[in-house]
């Protein structure tokens, strides 16, 4: 489980396609201070679990399934990504409940900048479209956001001068694709009054 509080911008080291599968190599300093094999390391958004640690990079292997429904799929060597341990019972919840499971992937729509602060538009799968709410949480590439405005096939968020600086959403350009995770409360919702119509 995460928060969906970023520590730290990483970098690709290194990506060693296994035919249905890729090792990463990924540099942070912070992530890997205390990181051990089997450990969970969110890239992006998606859970990864740590099979090497050494000078303050990581590896980690990830499924066909995982490159096929994030974006982890096209990064390239030397691409920043967002980074964030796994919670223990101390941290504080900072964010939402995040679980490192990609919901699906949006495109960054339009980007409006403020006086301080930006507001940044994307996509939105029809298939999520019914667990997003305005006020609500949302996971963008791993960074625990509050949604300003909902709509069938959008909706955006209002980004800080801190997550403009020290995210990758800071860089991200229109046509870019994210990773997305809906709140897990919402999924678990529906599926509970589901149960209790049938």
């Amino acid at each position: 489980m995460f928060t969906g509080i970023i520590e730290e911008l990483g970098t690709v080291v290194s990506i060693d396609e296994l035919g249905d599968s890729a090792r990463l190599a990924i540099r942070g300093a912070t992530v890997t201070s205390d990181a051990a094999h089997g450990d969970s390391i969110s890239v992006n958004g998606v859970c990864l679990t740590v099979v090497d640690n050494a000078d303050g990079v990581f590896t980690a292997d990830v499924m066909g399934e995982s490159l096929r429904r994030s974006t982890l799929g096209s990064l390239r060597t030397g691409a920043p990504v967002n980074l964030e341990r796994a919670a223990t019972v101390a941290t504080r919840l900072g964010g939402h409940i995040v679980q490192g499971h990609v919901d699906g992937v949006g495109e960054v729509l339009a980007r409006e900048p403020g006086d301080q602060w930006e507001t940044v538009t994307f996509s939105l799968p029809s298939a999520l479209a019914r667990y997003v709410v305005e006020k609500g949480s949302i996971t963008v590439d791993g960074i625990s956001l509050t949604v300003t405005a909902v709509d069938d096939d959008s909706f955006s968020v209002g980004l800080i001068p801190t997550t403009l600086k020290l995210t990758t959403l800071g860089a991200r350009s229109v046509g870019e694709r994210v990773n997305l995770e809906v709140d897990i409360m919402a999924k678990y919702v529906e599926k509970l009054l589901g149960s209790v119509r049938s």
